[in-house]
């Protein structure tokens, strides 16, 4: 005796939600499955082995009735093991999907038992998860049969697991026939759903209530006033009129799908005129139905296949109908699709922006937004599926690519985005609405309509009260509390309901109350704006199809990226990346990492080319900055002068030789009208639109990474900063060309002052950016990528090209310390460069004060370094040169008071201008030296004066101490520092520690060289008077031959060497010197009427001694007067002077 069916016990909602969902999982899986056996690089190895063909071709022919022992398996024994491990994946999957047919097919037979009257707009959820499975089911039956190697993976299985186990699987024999009966799966399917069509077609027919209204042209719905809360604005506060709430934001795409599986399950039924219309308006829309992902149909022409198979059903006429069906949909679907998109753009910006200026409205007109997002998103998997997948050729019909090359489709996405990230901005006050809504309106109307039920059975009597109670309990302390809500159980009883209250014999028929039916559906939505906005978000306005699209999704962002009205929106490409996540499903964890990793290196790849773009638009703005401020510099100045000049000249001359007037800086700016877009003006207009999408928004969450837009701005903004500073120095080592230390300065601060402007358009710490990148540029080489550095190249050419060319090309570069510059006095015609190089343009006051700001002091230390390393090698050769003479020097050392024996002497000592000229280039460097630390001094003085008069302070009031070896150590420990700071120190710091580490401690010797290398000097000194080039410049103060450095060449090389061996002793060695130099000259005077040659330049040399005394700080002019007459000095001023004013 059979029991009558209780609804109640079925568990019909319970079971379609764990359908739903396991049908999600199954399609996922067997997508993944087909997508692995197509690409050669995933599918397992041994399905390409070509001596595994001819089993493959026995498994093909056999299947599924298989003999293992055939001679021709053999062959898969020796892989059973690879076999069975590699394919149990795919084995498994097909399993698992014919338990999941299995389990449809019990599920459809229990509805068609308890005659569930299905209709979307009453019992929505029962409707839209039956027509889902149904959907899901037949979509994944579809794919199984589009699986290429499906039987040889199955069959291959199961002879390697047979090999292993000695029997078959228990599930293949099932298996194999499953995929036999499915190979054409709609002709199965078709003869499976005849009994099920009572519940599915009045499902379908339901849809015409809704799907008619959602399919509409964009000229249709902007005379509607589809999504304008201005199209009636006394009405703008009120809750949209409507009793199918949740329809409203129903996915079209779903619903085609709905109809055309549906119908095509039930062919039967499409003479009836509303599932006619419905059909027809379907195939209309579109070409291209989406399965699973990227996984598509040409719809129309699988449907002819389909209707061409079926005997003994007359179909031509279908046929036909659903050919001229294909056809239209190719005319016209593309250009309704186009114009909706046109129509959406304005609609959802127009929604924004309300919505931004009054977040309130979120409340009542909240369904707007996932109406908008929900036809958005439809209309972007339209675009994506119909240009990836072209129709055939075959049907003669030209697509314009306009209507698939969206180039404003950027701000579509963009103005999705921007609804999405407002309502969750502003959900406590969706929140606070719709928990008023629930408790003050929806709680007393269903207690009205529970009321007025005439009868309720106890279980529909108990959800319903739960309802009422639950609702009715909320409160707006909850939302000011934070309190995190859970109205899910709401939900879910409201889902069981319609699955009791839609069977044909149910206590309590649903048809019969359409009100609580429809006000149930209004309390879920609501109950959704409270606890599950994110969701509803996703539901609606997800975009991860995009990952399965990558070319396309690159393209429209590269075309974004190519058209400056869109760049403000191209934000939105990565911020879509953190949309791929939704594709996965948990019964596929294998791809999560696959589909995460592809997430973020599109994110990070979107990122890097977006600062690529704002870095190159700021490099335009900088040279053309660069360009105004070098029009600026004062050289230019001198077309200015000489115009006026002119200003006497007569009118005809000037006729005669008038060319074009060059444009004055300045006039750049004057405008003659707005219109005139000048190329400034356009890139002020792209760094506006490209830094609006790096500020706007702080994070981007991307799989499990937080991708932060200005972080990667900024990293961009320095590298290309760093770059930018050494490229504009336009340094060439091989022509030894170099921008002036000045003209580099003047550069660089129009380009901090563009930067700084950044910080008008994005919200970035400059400061930041110029702390991180300058401080590099004053070490050798840069944290960046280890590139040299503004230092390392000025370095180098102060050191190898202009002071080379000083040292080596006596008389054509002279040290002036009246100009305090290096100055050329002639070019130098031997030149290999053959370039003629005015020093004073590189190597004077103004010039190294401009080095020294853009090195600052670590980069003015580094030059000092290099310098100090040059002076010891010099060093170096010159006890070298002592050593070689050591015993004549000795004896010249104790016989500088008999004029005959040092004669004799003087005679037997070699190399003697060899020494003159090392000491000479030591000479030069050090003044180079001292010039850079005056610059160095100037330059911190204005720029930290209070910290700069501590040092100072410091230096002249070191703390005295009473041991003398501990006093000495912290006079240099302050020297050092001074030294640093560009203060002048009797003896060079730098100098000390460069000669000390050159020290050789075996030697005992280095105090007495040190004391012969003096004597060398001063007995050498006289020699200068017989060289043309000696001679000294008033005008210079200095020698042609640059021999006045030798007074600072003799201090600080004295000062240092007897710091070093013989600590206290500097004084008194350069006393000796002086003795030793003063009495050589008074030789020279007195060998005046012997030889005129010798005494050519006699005075320049006396004054020699004089700049020796006045360079030391050891030496005093009492000294001096006790040793050479102070009438020699005055004579030899008198005469040079006198002479350099004949020459003038």
């Amino acid at each position: 005796m059979s029991r009558a069916m209780v609804p109640s016990q079925q568990k019909l909602a319970e079971k379609l939600t764990i359908l739903n969902d396991r049908g999600r999982g199954m399609l996922t899986r067997i997508y993944n499955i087909k997508k692995m056996l197509t690409n050669t690089d995933s599918k397992p190895p041994f399905l390409s082995d070509k001596s595994l063909e001819s089993a493959f071709k026995y498994l093909l022919k056999k299947f599924p009735n298989i003999d293992n022992h055939a001679g021709a398996l053999q062959v898969i024994n020796n892989i059973k093991q690879d076999v069975v491990k590699s394919l149990s994946l795919y084995y498994f999957t097909f399993v698992d999907i014919m338990d999941f047919k299995d389990h449809v097919v019990d599920l459809l037979t229990t509805i068609d038992a308890c005659q569930v009257h299905m209709d979307i707009t009453l019992n929505y959820d029962l409707t839209l998860n039956y027509l889902n499975l149904i959907s899901t089911y037949v979509s994944i039956m579809i794919l199984v049969s589009r699986v290429e190697d499906r039987r040889v993976v199955l069959s291959l299985y199961n002879v390697a697991y047979e090999y292993l186990h000695a029997s078959s699987d228990p599930s293949f024999p099932r298996l194999g026939q499953m995929v036999i009966d499915y190979d054409i799966p709609l002709r199965k399917l078709s003869e499976e759903f005849v009994p099920h069509s009572r519940v599915l077609v009045p499902a379908i027919m339901s849809l015409h209530k809704i799907y008619p209204k959602r399919n509409l042209p964009a000229d249709q719905m902007r005379a509607t006033g589809f999504l304008s809360l201005l199209a009636e604005p006394p009405k703008i506060m009120n809750v949209p009129n409507t009793d199918m709430v949740q329809c409203e934001y129903l996915s079209v795409d779903a619903m085609e799908r709905w109809i055309i599986f549906s119908m095509l399950l039930c062919h039967q039924y499409l003479q009836e005129a509303q599932l006619w219309d419905l059909w027809k308006t379907a195939l209309q829309s579109g070409y291209i139905v989406q399965l699973c992902r990227d996984e598509v149909l040409h719809i129309h022409s699988y449907i002819t296949s389909f209707f061409e198979g079926l005997k003994g059903h007359n179909m031509s006429k279908r046929i036909t109908e659903v050919r001229d069906l294909q056809h239209q949909a190719l005319q016209s679907a593309p250009g309704i699709h186009r114009e909706r998109r046109k129509f959406l753009r304005s609609a959802l910006k127009e929604l924004a922006l309300i919505y931004t200026d009054q977040p309130g409205l979120l409340g009542p007109k909240g369904l707007y937004v996932f109406q908008g997002l929900a036809v958005a998103r439809d209309e972007i998997h339209w675009l994506l599926r119909h240009f990836d997948n072209p129709p055939s050729k075959r049907h003669n019909v030209k697509l314009s690519q306009e209507d698939f090359v969206d180039r404003q489709l950027p701000e579509l996405l963009f103005n999705m985005e921007e609804l999405k990230s407002l309502v969750r901005k502003y959900n406590q006050v969706v929140q606070r609405y719709y928990v008023q809504y629930l408790a003050g309106f929806d709680s007393v109307l269903l207690n009205q309509l529970i009321q007025n039920l005439a009868h309720c059975p106890e279980d529909e009597s108990v959800i319903l009260s739960s309802l009422y109670n639950t609702i009715a309990a909320l409160s707006v302390k909850q939302v000011e509390a934070n309190e995190v809500f859970d109205l899910r159980g709401i939900r879910l009883d409201w889902f069981r309901l319609q699955a009791y209250t839609g069977v044909s014999r149910a206590g309590l028929v649903l048809r019969d109350h359409q009100d609580l039916g429809k006000h149930l559906n209004m309390i879920i939505y609501h109950t959704k704006m409270v606890d599950y906005l994110d969701e509803l978000l996703n539901e609606t306005g997800d975009l991860s199809i995009y990952c399965f699209y990558t070319q396309i999704f690159e393209h429209q962002f590269k075309q974004c990226m190519e058209f400056p009205a869109q760049h403000r929106y191209s934000i939105v490409f990565p911020i879509i990346c953190g949309h791929f996540m939704n594709a996965t499903h948990e019964l596929c964890p294998e791809e999560r990492h696959s589909i995460g990793t592809t997430s973020v290196q599109y994110a990070h790849w979107f990122l890097k080319e977006m600062s690529d773009e704002v870095n190159q638009v700021i490099t335009a703005i900088c040279e053309e900055q660069c360009m105004l401020n070098y029009k600026l510099l004062p050289k230019h100045s001198a077309a200015s002068i000489l115009q006026s000049s002119n200003k006497h000249k007569k009118k005809q001359d000037k006729k005669k030789n008038q060319g074009p007037e060059e444009e004055k800086p300045g006039m750049e700016s004057a405008r003659k009208n707005r219109e005139n877009f000048t190329r400034m003006d356009k890139l002020h207009m792209a760094l506006t639109e490209l830094c609006y999408a790096i500020n706007y928004c702080n994070v981007i969450q991307v799989w499990e990474h937080g991708f932060v837009p200005r972080e990667f701005f900024i990293q961009h903004l320095e590298t290309r900063f760093n770059k930018a500073l050494v490229g504009m120095m336009m340094y060439n080592p091989d022509t030894s060309e170099i921008a002036k230390p000045s003209e580099l300065l003047s550069s660089v601060k129009a380009i901090m002052s563009v930067l700084q402007g950044l910080e008008n358009y994005v919200q970035i710490d400059i400061a930041r950016v110029f702390n991180s990148v300058l401080p590099q540029q004053t070490q050798a080489t840069d944290s960046f990528n280890g590139e040299k550095t503004i230092t390392a190249n000025y370095t180098n050419w102060y050191l190898e090209v202009l002071l080379r060319r000083v040292t080596v090309n006596m008389g054509h570069i002279v040290y002036s310390p009246n100009h305090k510059a290096f100055v050329t006095v002639a070019q130098d015609n031997n030149s290999k460069e053959n370039l003629y190089l005015a020093a004073e343009e590189y190597a004077d006051l103004t010039e190294l004060r401009a080095l020294a700001e853009l090195i600052g002091p670590y980069g003015m230390r580094y030059l000092g370094e290099r310098l100090m390393g040059h002076v010891a090698s010099q060093v170096e050769e010159l006890k070298k040169l002592v050593i070689q003479n050591k015993e004549v020097l000795f004896n010249m050392r104790t016989s500088f008071d008999k004029p005959e024996v040092m004669r004799d002497l003087f005679r037997r000592l070699g190399n003697v201008d060899s020494v003159l000229m090392r000491m000479t280039i030591i000479g030069i460097l050090l003044s180079y030296r001292s010039l850079a630390q005056e610059a160095l001094l100037d330059v911190l003085e204005d720029r930290i004066p209070f910290l700069m008069a501590s040092v100072q302070d410091l230096q002249h009031f070191v703390p005295n101490m009473k041991d003398t070896k501990y006093s000495n150590m912290k006079q240099q420990v302050v020297n050092e520092m001074a030294s640093a700071a560009g203060l002048s120190c009797d003896i060079d710091p730098l100098l000390i520690s460069a000669l000390r580490s050159q020290k050789n401690v075996a030697n005992e010797s280095d105090y007495e060289l040190a004391c012969l290398l003096m004597v060398f000097v001063a007995v050498s000194i006289p020699t200068l008077a017989k060289k043309d080039f000696s001679v000294f410049k008033a005008s210079l103060e200095g020698n042609l031959n640059n021999s006045h450095c030798l007074a600072k060449a003799v201090n600080q090389i004295a000062g240092a060497l007897f710091t070093i061996h013989g600590p206290g002793d500097v004084s008194d060695r350069l006393q000796e010197f002086l003795a030793l130099a003063s009495s050589s000259l008074l030789r020279l005077g007195q060998s005046q009427e012997q030889d005129k040659e010798t005494v050519r330049n006699r005075e320049s040399v006396y004054i020699l001694l004089d700049l020796i005394v006045q360079e030391s700080p050891y030496l005093t002019m009492d000294l001096l007067e006790s040793c050479f007459p102070y009438a020699l000095l005055r004579n030899a001023y008198h005469t040079v002077y006198k002479a350099s004013a004949v020459d003038n």
